[in-house]
């Protein structure tokens, strides 16, 4: 069922599928929804799956501001939490969307029973990393979107070859982003602070899943933080990329279920 709330005078879309205890699956930068598609195929089995698109991403809208932060789009999510009259759900974000996720954790555990970073982190981006965040922004102001996501996409992937398919939903659904879609989601995220305290003082059960051959975000710096939580589900994707979702479908989604089944039981 695709529902939409009003955010900052903003329409944002989102759908719902299935029935259960509540699980809310949110997106990365260049991606919309449909990204978790297999996943939520399995999961609105016995679950109530949320998956949103991200303001500026698929149908929704951009949000207004220069100094938009990873926490406005957190309090997106709140929204949609409040109209869906939610008092307690599972998040689990795939890189930028694992930014938000711990923007949420931040302000509103109480609302959690359970946070899952998929291929991201609580550090703040380094001094490198903002660099490499304004060079793209740059490309993009001079290149165009279509142009840099041709550039960058394939990137996300380990075995290119056997995600051909995948790439070209990515790459087409891609040409809905306007520049300043993606330069808002850049800038966000260079600015964000890290949220390091909030993920080791998390009273819930975090999930950690891990590309082996991750570009994007480090093998060794995604892993370093496992520590961090009181309790960690730590899982590493060994065929996969920044795209375990897709690279390894059937593992990523039996590995959801079972953090999933483990919170439903404690």
């Amino acid at each position: 069922m695709d529902k939409t709330v009003t955010f900052r005078k903003k329409i944002i879309h989102y759908s719902i599928e299935g029935n259960g205890k509540p699980v809310l699956l949110l997106h990365g930068f260049g991606e919309d929804k449909y990204i978790w598609k297999d996943q939520v195929i399995s999961l609105q089995k016995k679950h109530l799956v949320i998956t949103p698109d991200l303001p500026g991403s698929g149908q929704s809208d951009l949000l207004e501001g220069d100094n938009i932060q990873i926490s406005d789009y957190a309090e997106c999510i709140k929204a949609i939490i409040i109209q869906e009259k939610i008092k307690s759900f599972v998040m689990i974000g795939h890189s930028m969307g694992g930014y938000i996720a711990l923007a949420y954790l931040k302000k509103y555990q109480k609302d959690l029973s359970g946070l899952g970073l998929f291929h991201s982190h609580a550090f703040a981006d380094s001094e490198i990393k903002i660099t490499i965040r304004k060079k793209a922004i740059s490309f993009i102001n001079t290149n165009g979107v279509s142009a840099f996501l041709k550039l960058s996409t394939p990137e996300l992937f380990h075995n290119l070859p056997t995600c051909n398919h995948a790439m070209a939903l990515l790459l087409q659904n891609g040409k809905s982003f306007n520049k300043k879609t993606l330069i808002q989601y850049y800038k966000a995220m260079a600015m964000r602070p890290p949220t390091i305290l909030e993920l080791s003082e998390a009273q819930i059960p975090v999930l950690l899943i891990i590309g082996q051959h991750d570009k994007t975000m480090p093998f060794k710096e995604l892993i370093s933080q496992s520590y961090l939580p009181n309790q960690t589900h730590l899982y590493i994707l060994r065929n996969a990329g920044h795209m375990g979702m897709i690279e390894e479908t059937e593992k990523s989604t039996i590995i959801l279920t079972n953090f999933l089944n483990y919170i439903n039981i404690i």
